[in-house]
C-alpha cells in the first residue's frame, strides 16, 4: 500500500535535494499569499471609487504592455547578470508598490490614477521578475528532477489560488483596503529576507548585455526548436480558443445558478490542484511531448463539454477535468523547457514563455466574449473547446517532433543533462 501510495503522490526530490529550491517555494507561497491581498483590494478599490465595470476592466488593458516588454527585457537581463538580484530587487519594488497604495487609501479622499500605475508598475515588475525565478529552477534543481520540481511549484500556486482569495476577500470585506495593503507589504518584507539567503545565481562569464540583438537571438533559438514551437503553440491555442473566463457570469445567469459563480472560477484550480497532489507518475515519463499534447486536448474536451452541459454540477465537475488537463499540459511543458535550454539562453527563452502563457488567455478572453455575443454564451464555449481540440490535432501534424519527443534520446536534453551533471561535478 505505502508503494502504491508514493507512486501517486507528488515526488518530493527536489525539496530534499536543494535548499534553494526549498527557499524558492517558501518565497513563493509567501509571495502569492501576500499579493493576492493586493490583487483583491485593487480592483474593489476601484470600483468603490468610481462604480463603473470599465474602470475595474481597465485595469488589464494598462497592464498587458508593460507584462510583454518587460518580459522580454527581463528574458535578456536574467541571462546577463545574477538571478537571485533581479528576484530580490523586483520583490522589494513591488513592496514599494504595494506602500504607495497603503498611503494613497490612507487619504481623505484617494485617487484613481495612482492605482492603474500602481497595477501598470507590478504588471513591468512581475515581466521582469518571472524570468529569473523560471530560468533559476533548471539550475537549483538536479536534471531528472524537474518535472517533480514543476509539479510541486504548480501545487504550490494552486493551493495558493485557492486558498489566498479566500482570505483576502474576508480581510478587505471586513478590515478594508488600508489593511490588506499592509498584509502585502509584511507579506513581501518576508519574501525580501528569504530571497536574501539564496545562493548567489551569476551569469556565464561570457554573457552578453540585455539588448535587442540578445533577445532575437532567444527568438531564433527558439524558432529553429519544432519541439519548443510545439510547447509554445500548444498553450497559445488552448488559451486563445477554450478560455472562457471572462463569461461565466453570463453562464451562470443562463444556468440560474448565480450562486456557482464562485464555483466556476475556482474549479480550475481545484482540477490542478488534485493532479498536482497525483502527480508522482509524471517523474516516471520520459515522453513530455505527449503530456503536453495529451493534457490540451483534455482541456479542450472538457471545456466543450462544460459549454454543452446544461447542469451546473456537470459544467462544475468540466471545469474541474479542464484544470487537471491544463496542469498536465504546464507540467510537460516545464519539463522540456528545463531540461533542454541551454543556460546560456535559459533567460531569454523564459521571456518568451511569460508572452505564450500570458498573452493566450488575454486574447481568449477577448475572443469568449466577442464569440458570445454573436452566438450566445454556451455555443462560445463549446465551441472554443472543439476548436481547441482541432488545433492541438494540427498542431501535433505540423510539428511531429513533440509527440516523438523522448528525454533519454533527445539530443538537447541529452547535452543539456551532461552540462548539468558537469556544472554539479565542480560546484
Amino acid at each position: 500500500m505505502t508503494s502504491k501510495l508514493s507512486s501517486v503522490l507528488p515526488d518530493l526530490s527536489p525539496w530534499r535535494s536543494s535548499r534553494d529550491f526549498r527557499l524558492l517555494w517558501i518565497q513563493g507561497l509567501v509571495t502569492t499569499f501576500a499579493s493576492f491581498m493586493a490583487m483583491v483590494a485593487l480592483p474593489l478599490q476601484i470600483k468603490d471609487l468610481t462604480g463603473s465595470p470599465f474602470a475595474v476592466g481597465a485595469m488589464g488593458a494598462v497592464e498587458l504592455v508593460p507584462l510583454v516588454v518587460f518580459g522580454l527585457y527581463g528574458g535578456a537581463l536574467a541571462d546577463a547578470v545574477d538571478r537571485r538580484r533581479v528576484i530580490l530587487w523586483t520583490e522589494a519594488g513591488l513592496g514599494l508598490l504595494a506602500a504607495i497604495l497603503l498611503v494613497n487609501s490612507l487619504l481623505p479622499q484617494p485617487l484613481l490614477w495612482p492605482l492603474y500605475v500602481v497595477a501598470a508598475g507590478v504588471s513591468a515588475a512581475a515581466g521582469l521578475q518571472r524570468p529569473a525565478l523560471d530560468s533559476l529552477l533548471a539550475r537549483i534543481v538536479p536534471h531528472d528532477q524537474q518535472t517533480a520540481a514543476a509539479a510541486l511549484n504548480a501545487l504550490r500556486w494552486q493551493v495558493a489560488a485557492v486558498a489566498a482569495p479566500a482570505a483576502a476577500g474576508l480581510v478587505v470585506a471586513y478590515a478594508g483596503h488600508a489593511p490588506s495593503y499592509g498584509v502585502t507589504i509584511a507579506g513581501l518584507a518576508v519574501s525580501v529576507l528569504l530571497c536574501l539567503r539564496l545562493a548567489p545565481a551569476p551569469p556565464a562569464h561570457d554573457a552578453q548585455k540585455p539588448s535587442l540583438r540578445g533577445i532575437a537571438e532567444g527568438a531564433r533559438y527558439a524558432w529553429s526548436r519544432p519541439v519548443l514551437l510545439g510547447t509554445y503553440a500548444i498553450d497559445l491555442a488552448a488559451m486563445f480558443f477554450a478560455f472562457p473566463n471572462t463569461i461565466f457570469p453570463f453562464l451562470a445567469d443562463e444556468l440560474e445558478a448565480q450562486w456557482a459563480l464562485g464555483l466556476m472560477y475556482a474549479a480550475g484550480s481545484v482540477g490542478s490542484v488534485l493532479l498536482s497532489l497525483t502527480s508522482g507518475w509524471t517523474s516516471r515519463v520520459r515522453r513530455h511531448g505527449l503530456l503536453v499534447v495529451f493534457g490540451a486536448a483534455g482541456w479542450g474536451a472538457a471545456i466543450a463539454a462544460a459549454g454543452w452541459f446544461s447542469n451546473v454540477w456537470l459544467v462544475l465537475l468540466c471545469l474541474v477535468a479542464a484544470g487537471a488537463g491544463d496542469m498536465l499540459s504546464g507540467l510537460g511543458r516545464s519539463t522540456i523547457w528545463n531540461q533542454t535550454i541551454p543556460e546560456s539562453l535559459r533567460g531569454r527563452l523564459a521571456g518568451i514563455e511569460v508572452l505564450s502563457y500570458s498573452v493566450g488567455p488575454q486574447l481568449g478572453q477577448v475572443r469568449a466574449g466577442a464569440m458570445a455575443g454573436w452566438t450566445g454564451t454556451r455555443p462560445a464555449i463549446w465551441s472554443g473547446g472543439l476548436a481547441c481540440l482541432a488545433s492541438v490535432a494540427a498542431l501535433t501534424v505540423v510539428l511531429p517532433k513533440l509527440v516523438t519527443y523522448d528525454a533519454t534520446t533527445d539530443e538537447d536534453a541529452v547535452r543539456r543533462r551532461a552540462q548539468h551533471e558537469d556544472a554539479s561535478a565542480t560546484a
